[in-house]
């Protein structure tokens, strides 16, 4: 699926995000261009948007979740450890 946040790699699967600090509610919004978008009440300073960014990938996908690449960026990429592309899309909502 070209253009998709999701992608299957030998670790697992890929989930690239977007990730605006300081909102007023913690949520999935949708896709910014070709990443998810998370909203996040977290202010981005010692690591605690991350930290919170994957607790609520985790919630929604039930699923150990790590970021391994963006620390300082709001472009994450995180690793789902179990599952499959097609049960994580359908997880974050970006399949009907």
């Amino acid at each position: 699926m070209s253009g998709s946040p999701i992608r299957r790699d030998a670790g697992g699967v890929i989930v690239d995000v977007w990730v605006v600090p300081g909102a007023s509610r913690s949520q999935i919004v949708g896709l910014h261009g070709d990443k998810l978008k998370l909203r996040l009440t977290a202010p981005p300073e010692g690591g605690r948007a991350n930290e919170e960014a994957r607790m609520l990938l985790e919630g929604r996908l039930g699923a150990p979740v790590s970021l391994i690449r963006g620390m300082s960026s709001r472009h994450k990429v995180f690793q789902v450890a179990d599952g499959d592309a097609e049960t994580v899309r359908r997880k974050l909502g970006l399949l009907s």
